[in-house]
């Protein structure tokens, strides 16, 4: 394996760890939005800037991490040939991480405009949707299952 592949493949690894880690928590931020009193403004502010902030910075992890992962299938061949259907699966997932991402952007935007009608039940399901999508990713990555 040339140095140029382990660089790409562990910058592609430290970006996807560290968007997800902004997808872990931005629904959390959520959480405790839906349960803040209306007459708690300040509360409410604080945790809407957390929310934008992250979901910036977030953003800005997940570039990185789609850019290094073309790379990686792309230029060095990951997931090329016969039996990969697991690299196909993946590319699914990762697009459902990215729906999900813009999903965040918009409930943010519910926030923001007053006019998020969910509950913080709703949020705490929610949320684990982004632990499913990085365990199964991690998984099809790790095993490479064959499937025929």
């Amino acid at each position: 394996m040339s140095s140029a592949y382990l660089w790409v493949k562990a910058l592609h690894i430290i970006f996807v760890a560290s968007w997800f880690a902004g997808l872990f928590y931005l629904p959390r931020l959520f959480v405790n939005l839906a349960t803040v009193p209306s007459d708690s403004h300040a509360e409410r502010e604080r945790l809407l800037l957390m929310a934008r902030k992250l979901y910036r910075f977030s953003t800005l992890l997940m570039i990185p991490a789609l850019v290094f992962g073309l790379l990686l299938w792309l230029y060095f061949g990951v997931g090329k040939g016969p039996g990969q259907v697991w690299l196909h699966i993946k590319l699914t997932l990762v697009l459902g991480a990215i729906g999900y991402h813009h999903v965040c952007r918009g409930l943010l935007r519910d926030f923001e405009g007053l006019k998020n009608r969910r509950s913080h039940k709703w949020f705490r399901v929610f949320n684990e949707v982004s632990v499913l999508l990085f365990a199964a990713i991690v998984c099809l990555v790790v095993l490479k299952p064959s499937m025929g």
